[in-house]
Order: C-alpha cells, then sequence, then structure tokens
C-alpha cells in the first residue's frame, strides 16, 4: 500500500508528476481544493463551514482542513492507498495527519519533496504563456511560440495571466519556502522524505520517483 505525501513550490512541476503517479499506482490523488469543492457542492456541514471563510476571503482554519482530509480518507478509494497533494502544509497539520494514520493503524510511505532552485522556479513561472482560445501552454524561455503571441495550435491570442507577473511569483514563491521548510524538517526526522531534482527532464524526474516508490 502507498500513502504519499506530494510536496513541491510553484512551478517544479508537481501537478504534472502527480497525474503520472495516480496512472501509474491506481491511487487517487487527494487535493484540500478538490475536497472543499465536493463539500461544498454537496452541501455537507463541513463544506458549509469552509464556504463560510472561503466567502469572506479567510483561510480555512487547520482544523477544519484536518477534518475535512479525515473524512476524504475514510471514503473507499482511499483503502489501497492514496497520494495527499498541498496538504499537510503546516507542522501542525503533518503531526495532525500522523494521528489520523495512527488511528487507521497505518503510515505515511513516502514523502516525495520535488526541489527546484527559487531563481529557476521564477524563471519558470513568470515565463509562462497561455493560449486565451485552447490553453495550449508555452514559455519564453524554454518553449517559445513559433510565431510572437500566437498559439502553434490554434492560432489563439497567447498571453501572461495576471498571477504569473514576476512579482507576484516572488511573493508565492517566497511565502511557499517559508512555510514549507519546517515540514521538510518533520519529514526529515520521520525518515521519509525523499527529495527529487526538479531541475530535470519530465520523464527523468518520474524515473527518479519510480525508483524511489517501487516499480
Amino acid at each position: 500500500m502507498l500513502n504519499i505525501v506530494l510536496l513541491g513550490p510553484p512551478g517544479a512541476g508537481k501537478g504534472t508528476q502527480a497525474e503520472l503517479i495516480v496512472k501509474k499506482y491506481g491511487i487517487p490523488q487527494i487535493s484540500t481544493g478538490d475536497i472543499f469543492r465536493a463539500n461544498i457542492k454537496n452541501g455537507t456541514e463541513l463544506g458549509k463551514k469552509a464556504k463560510e471563510y472561503m466567502d469572506k476571503g479567510e483561510l480555512v482554519p487547520d482544523e477544519l482542513v484536518v477534518d475535512l482530509v479525515k473524512d476524504r480518507l475514510a471514503q473507499d478509494d482511499c483503502k489501497d492507498g492514496f497520494m495527499l497533494d498541498g496538504f499537510p502544509r503546516t507542522v501542525f497539520q503533518a503531526e495532525e495527519l500522523d494521528k489520523i494514520m495512527k488511528e487507521k493503524n497505518l503510515t505515511i510511505n513516502h514523502v516525495l519533496n520535488i526541489d527546484v532552485e527559487a531563481s529557476k522556479l521564477i524563471d519558470r513561472i513568470a515565463g509562462r504563456r497561455v493560449c486565451k482560445a485552447c490553453g495550449a501552454t508555452y514559455n519564453i524561455n524554454t518553449k517559445p511560440t513559433a510565431k510572437e503571441g500566437i498559439c502553434d495550435v490554434c492560432g489563439g491570442e497567447v498571453y501572461q495571466r495576471a498571477d504569473d507577473n514576476r512579482e507576484t511569483v516572488e511573493n508565492r514563491i517566497s511565502v511557499y519556502f517559508s512555510q514549507t521548510a519546517p515540514l521538510i524538517e518533520y519529514y526529515e526526522k520521520s525518515k521519509t522524505l525523499a527529495s527529487i531534482d526538479g531541475d530535470q527532464a519530465m520523464d527523468k524526474v518520474f524515473s527518479d520517483i519510480t525508483n524511489i516508490l517501487g516499480e
């Protein structure tokens, strides 16, 4: 049974690797965003509480996030393993997750940390461009369009998303590293953390992950 926590800063390629892990190992990807949306859509009590905070633009409190995750891990599709993406974000959440796992007589087998230098992440994200029409993604540094501003796929307009500007990106990455550094230290102590060099080709990153998780 694989019970995985996936860590990685914005722009590290975590989303791509998450898809590959789910496909290869047949375990559900569990993100707090998906949990929030599902509970709000279904009108659960936990969902209503979460919505109250989200509607005010406030962060959902740790205790409520933990309750939502605990409820999600109790569902049938998690009985043979799961991958948590975006949770835990703090040491408190990690400690609460350990309590949940202990109640189930389970453990987190692997904490995968996709590691990329902050300066490279900023270039990756600030260089990102997206097609307004079809959603195809490009990067002015590593994967530019053949014709500037025009999508190779559909000919639509290619633009930079507002939250991909350098100043916003620098702030997002700074916040991530400041929040996550204690979490990485926490999992290093439990000997479950494995860091993967995210500054490699996508298939090489995935190969390193499968070497850790097993074939």
